[in-house]
This record gives C-alpha cells, sequence and structure tokens, in this order.
C-alpha cells in the first residue's frame, strides 16, 4: 500500500503515484485542518474497536484452522468506511491515511528491530537458510502464478503481473523495460493494487493455515514470511505468532531480517533474474502468439486508473509520529488492560528512530533507504552490546508488536478507497493470479527455508 515512487518499507504507501499519478502541485496539510482529524478520529476508533474484537478462530475442520487478528478487523473496517458509496472518505482524506501510512511503516519496522537485536545470534546461525529461501521468493511466482495467468489469457500484462509480488521497485523495472504505457505496466498495476487491497489479508489465512498443519518449522514459517512488502510480512509473521506464542521474538526477529534482504535483493534480482525470465518463460509458453488472443478483454487504459487519483498532500512528519502515537498508546493500553507510561516512552523512541531514518535518507537523497537506518540502529540498541539493551527490550513489551500492526492496517485501510475503481477496472483475473503469486512466494520461500535447516542445523 505505498507509493511506487519510493521504496514501501520506508516513507510511503498505498495508491500508485509517478505514472498513474496526474501531475500536480502537492496540497500542504496543517494541524488546523479539518480532514486531518477525521482520519485521526477514525484511526483512533476503529483500531481500538478492532482490539477489543480481538482475535477469532475460525476451525476448518482436523487441524486446521484461520486465525483472523484485530489487525484484519482494523484494514477491513477502514478499508469498508474509505470506499463505501454512500458517503465516501473524500480523496484528500486518503492522501492523508497515505502519507500517515508511510510513517507507520517505519514506526512498525523500529519495534521489530526490538526484537532482531536480543536474538541477533539466532539470525547469524540462521543465515544461510535466511539467504537461501530467498529462492522461493524469486521462484514462486514465475512457476505457478505465470503459467495460471497464461492459462487465462491475460496476454502481455501476465509478465508485469507474475514476475514478483509487485511492489515499489517493480513499476520502475518494468517501465524502463516495456514503458509506462504498455500491457506489461499494466501487469504491474493490476498485482499492485489487488496486493495494496488483499495482500494482507491473503498471506494472513495462506499463512495461518500453513502453520496449523504442523509440518514445518516456526523459524522456516518466519523466513517465508519477508515476501518483500511491510504490511504482507507483518501480517504473515502475526500469523505464525499465533500458532507459536513461545517463539515470538525469533519469530518477529526472522521474519524482519527476511523481509529486509527480500527488500534490498529484490531490486537487483528483479532486474537481472525475474523479469528477464518471466519475460523468456511467457514467450516459451506462448510461442510467441499475438499478444491479445481472441477473447481476451481489451486492456484497461492507465488513464482509467487516474479518475480516483487525488491531488497528492505534503504533511509534516512530525504531524504524522503524533497521528500514530495516540491512538498507537491506546490500542496497546486496551491490549493489556491497564495503562503504562512505557508504552508512551516506546513511542518516543520508535518516532525517534523513524525521524532519524528519514533525515538520513533526504541527507543522502534516498540512498540509504530509512528503513535501513532504522533496522540497524534499532536492532544495535536492543543487542548485547548496547548498554541500554536490558531497559529498552523491557519498556518495549509495552507496546505489543500485534497492536503496532493493527494500527498500521488501519491506516492503510483508510487510504484504500481510491484504488478500490482501478481494481475493478482491470477485470477478474487478477484476483486467482495475485491470489496464487502470494501463496506462492510464501509457502515455496518456507519450503526452500525448511529444507536449508535441515541441512544446516
Amino acid at each position: 500500500m505505498t507509493n511506487p515512487t519510493q521504496p514501501e518499507n520506508p516513507i510511503t504507501s498505498a495508491a500508485p503515484s509517478g505514472p498513474v499519478r496526474a501531475i500536480a502541485d502537492k496540497l500542504t496539510i496543517t494541524v488546523k485542518d479539518r480532514r486531518l482529524w477525521v482520519v485521526v478520529g477514525l484511526l483512533l476508533v476503529i483500531s481500538a474497536i478492532a482490539q477489543v474484537i480481538g482475535a477469532k478462530t475460525i476451525p476448518l475442520g482436523g487441524a486446521l484452522s484461520i486465525t483472523l487478528l484485530p489487525m484484519i478487523w482494523g484494514l477491513l473496517a477502514a478499508g469498508f468506511v474509505s470506499g463505501q458509496p454512500w458517503r465516501r472518505l473524500s480523496l484528500t482524506s486518503q492522501e492523508i491515511a497515505t502519507e500517515i501510512m508511510g510513517v507507520a511503516v517505519l514506526l512498525l519496522c523500529a519495534r521489530l528491530a526490538f526484537t532482531i537485536g536480543p536474538n541477533i545470534g539466532l539470525v547469524i546461525s540462521a543465515g544461510p537458510a535466511l539467504l537461501l529461501q530467498e529462492l522461493g521468493h524469486l521462484f514462486g511466482t514465475l512457476l505457478l502464478a505465470l503459467p495460471l495467468a497464461v492459462l487465462l489469457r491475460m496476454g502481455p500484462a501476465t509478465i508485469g503481473a507474475t514476475f514478483s509480488i509487485d511492489r515499489e521497485g517493480s513499476f520502475a523495472m518494468v517501465s524502463e523495460r516495456y514503458g509506462s504505457d504498455s500491457p506489461q505496466y499494466r501487469g504491474v498495476l493490476s498485482m499492485y493494487v489487488f496486493g495494496s487491497v488483499f495482500g494482507a489479508i491473503i498471506v494472513s489465512v495462506i499463512a495461518s493455515l500453513t502453520t496449523s498443519l504442523g509440518i514445518f518449522d516456526p523459524r522456516a514459517l518466519a523466513m517465508g514470511s519477508g515476501v518483500g512488502s511491510g504490511s504482507m510480512m507483518a501480517a504473515a509473521a502475526a500469523a505464525v505468532v499465533v500458532g507459536h506464542p513461545e517463539m515470538k521474538d525469533q519469530v518477529l526477529a526472522l521474519a524482519a531480517t527476511s523481509n529486509l534482504i527480500t527488500g534490498f535483493l529484490g531490486l537487483y534480482v528483479g532486474v537481472w533474474i525475474s523479469l528477464p525470465l518471466a519475460d523468456r518463460f511467457y514467450k516459451l509458453l506462448t510461442r510467441n502468439r499475438a499478444a491479445v488472443l481472441p477473447g481476451n478483454e481489451k486492456p484497461v487504459p492507465v488513464a482509467e486508473a487516474e479518475a480516483a487519483v487525488a491531488q497528492p498532500v505534503h504533511l509534516a512528519r512530525w504531524i504524522s509520529m503524533i497521528a500514530l502515537t495516540v491512538p498507537g498508546v491506546i490500542v496497546a493500553t486496551i491490549a493489556t488492560g491497564s495503562f503504562s507510561i512505557n508504552s508512551v516512552v516506546t513511542y518516543i523512541v520508535l518516532c525517534v528512530l523513524a525521524a532519524l531514518g528519514l533525515w538520513l535518507s533526504d541527507l543522502t537523497k534516498g540512498k540509504l533507504p530509512a528503513i535501513v537506518t532504522v533496522i540497524t540502529i534499532g536492532t544495535l540498541l536492543t543487542s548485547p552490546i548496547s548498554p541500554i539493551a536490558t531497559w529498552l527490550v523491557a519498556t518495549a513489551k509495552s507496546v505489543d508488536f500485534l497492536t503496532a500492526i493493527t494500527v498500521m492496517l488501519t491506516i492503510a485501510g483508510l487510504s484504500i478507497g481510491k484504488d478500490l475503481p482501478a481494481l475493478k477496472s482491470i477485470g477478474w483475473k487478477i484476483i486467482p493470479v495475485g491470489m496464487v503469486s502470494i501463496a506462492a512466494t510464501f509457502v515455496l520461500s518456507t519450503i526452500v527455508a525448511e529444507f536449508a535447516l535441515g541441512l544446516w542445523h
């Protein structure tokens, strides 16, 4: 749910921009703007209600079950409020939510970093498995989703939709190779919108089902969760944690590290391996038949996706941090049953780390992504070499990871209403293809990690 002109995890989220956003000056939003407080109020109310509802487990027979966590309720309810047809949340308000979402992802990554530090030994010992499981992210979509898309006769859009799960960097890769008016680009757009709206829900269900099978090492499931999307990684890891609460910190540490590795390698792997392979595999399966086969629906012009795009907004980052801290503390209080000043202190520390990461990213003109700074410093502060590690880890326990993700996905839901017309316009075929892409990258990565763990341990 991120802005494709910038890295997803660091600083932005939600509707695509760049080639699919009208060029316009940004609208500056201040604390006096009523639309800001509408968004913050909805974030607070919806996330709090979601936390009160709590986790609900749906048995599917035998040992199989699906656990729907508060974050799912928050995402679904906020998405409904954002996109319902009777009195929609204004497009400007959704853009405000998008800006807040960018900072929310950083705060979540900072909280995740606090689980990596104390478990740094575990991460190092699982090193080979962490690297090898990236093969699952590379080949999962190509081996399963691409043939399905060819079978459904999606045309060249197949390449863009299935060479990865299509986060932000994918837009740059495909537009440079094929052009932003190509069917390959529309494939990226369709998968991006589908993943933004449904990705966290799908991967949460898949992770919950896979965990309930009881045949995979929790560490392998955690590594498989690092699919390259912050929200999807968090959703998958949270589902694994529910199945293995005794390994919560280890699961979160490995998932965060796996996601970071995927983010590092994804751009280079995509440009030099995944995209060329997808192109060749598609041509092999279709034997270079016509781009749009008989019976295919007419490709949707990119211009149609612009209909629901508002003027971009500028929101000071400190405002976003305050807008997230207040609901975050309230949701944490609901989860624990009592207020703790430690939750306020924790959010202050998270905001400081996010601000530092954003500052260094701006200083280096994006060459040092904010997420790298946030996770690196957060890990060092909670590692055995840090003099404040014991205090910080104890303090941060007041803000559980699951409450942080509930707040993040709720604000994400408030930003996706404007994406729904684009999702409807691309046709039904992206639904099965998108579901297989997301499921395949998680499951295959988990299988590879399981095999690698068996070799090295």
